[in-house]
C-alpha cells in the first residue's frame, strides 16, 4: 500500500487531500479519484443526444445531459466496484492495482459490495427519469456490464466487451429524445465501440508485462509491436462510422468540422504513441476525453444553428 492508503496510480488528487479519511477508500472504489472513466463513459451518451439534437434540429434536452452526467459517474463507480470484487486476487498481484482498496485491505468484501449496490439504486433512480424505452435499453446492459471482468481471463478482446458496455450509452440519448431506436444509433455505437477498443488498449499497455506473467490478456498483448497500425485501424473505424451516423442524422458542416477535429486528435494519439512508456500511455488515453467533447461540442452548435 502507498502511503495514507492511497492507489498507486492515483496520486495527488483530490480524495487525497481534501476528502474525510473514513470516505477516501469509498471514493478510490468508484474511481472519484480518477474520473476518466465516467467521462469516457458519458461521452456516448452525450453525443447520442447530439445526434438527436441535429435530427430534430434543437439543442438536446438541458434536463437529460444533466441524467445522463449524473447516472455516467454513478454506474461507472458501481461497475468498478463491481470489477475490483471480482479482481481482488489478481489486483493483489499487479504492482499498478495492489493498493486499491480492497487487495489492500481498506475496505472488506462485505463492505465493497454495500457500496456497489448503493451506487446501481442511484443509477437506477436515474434512468426511471426517462421514458419506459430508454428504461429498457439501459436495463439490457447489465449483462454486459456483468460479465466484462471475466472476459481477460477467456479472450484477448476484453476491449470488445468493454465497448459494448462502454458504448452502451450511444443507445441511450436518441430513444430518450424519440422514444424508439434508428439506425444512426446503432451505427454512432459501433463507432463509439471502435473508439473504446483503440483507447483501451492504450491504457492495457500500463499492465502489459504484469498481465502477461500472471495469465491476463488483452489487446495490448495481443497486438504487442503492431499497436499502431491497429489503433490507427479501430480510430479511422470510429471516425467513419461516427461521421456516417452524424451525417444520416441530419449533421451539417459545423458537425464536419468537429469531426475532422475529432479524427485528428485520434491520429496524433497514434503519432505520438510509446507503448514502452507506461504514463505516456495513460496521458493519451486520458486525451480521449478532450476528444470526445469536441465532437459534443461540434453537435450542439450544428444542431443550434
Amino acid at each position: 500500500m502507498t502511503e495514507g492508503g492511497r492507489v498507486a496510480d492515483a496520486t495527488g488528487n483530490w480524495v487525497d487531500s481534501l476528502a474525510p479519511v473514513q470516505a477516501r477508500p469509498y471514493l478510490r472504489l468508484s474511481r472519484l479519484d480518477r474520473p476518466i472513466g465516467s467521462w469516457l463513459l458519458l461521452l456516448p451518451c452525450w453525443w447520442s443526444a447530439g445526434l438527436a439534437g441535429m435530427h430534430a434540429g434543437a439543442l438536446p434536452s438541458l434536463w437529460h445531459i444533466v441524467l445522463f452526467f449524473i447516472g455516467a459517474f454513478a454506474m461507472r463507480g458501481a461497475g468498478c466496484t463491481w470489477n475490483d470484487l471480482v479482481d481482488r486476487d489478481l489486483d493483489g498481484r499487479v504492482e499498478r492495482t495492489r493498493s486499491r482498496p480492497i487487495p489492500s485491505r481498506q475496505v472488506t468484501v462485505k463492505q465493497a459490495t454495500v457500496f456497489m449496490v448503493a451506487q446501481a439504486l442511484v443509477g437506477f433512480l436515474v434512468l426511471i427519469q426517462f421514458n419506459l424505452f430508454t428504461i429498457f435499453t439501459g436495463l439490457a446492459s447489465l449483462g454486459i456490464i456483468a460479465i466484462y471482468p471475466f472476459m481477460k481471463r477467456i479472450t484477448y478482446w476484453p476491449q470488445i466487451v468493454l465497448g459494448l458496455a462502454f458504448s452502451w450509452g450511444a443507445l441511450m440519448g436518441w430513444p430518450a429524445a424519440f422514444g424508439q431506436l434508428d439506425a444512426p444509433a446503432f451505427i454512432l455505437y459501433a463507432g463509439a465501440i471502435s473508439w473504446v477498443i483503440g483507447y483501451d488498449t492504450i491504457y492495457a499497455h500500463q499492465d502489459r508485462e504484469d498481465d502477461a506473467l500472471i495469465g491476463v490478456k488483452s489487446t495490448a498483448l495481443l497486438f504487442g509491436e503492431r499497436t499502431a497500425p491497429m489503433l490507427a485501424t479501430f480510430y479511422a473505424g470510429a471516425a467513419v462510422l461516427i461521421g456516417a451516423a452524424g451525417f444520416m442524422a441530419g449533421g451539417g458542416w459545423i458537425f464536419g468540422i468537429g469531426l475532422l477535429a475529432f479524427a485528428a486528435h485520434l491520429a496524433w494519439q497514434v503519432l505520438r504513441l510509446d507503448i514502452n512508456d507506461p504514463a505516456h500511455c495513460l496521458m493519451l488515453f486520458k486525451s480521449n476525453r478532450d476528444a470526445g467533447l469536441i465532437l459534443f461540442g461540434a453537435m450542439l452548435l450544428d444542431a443550434a444553428l
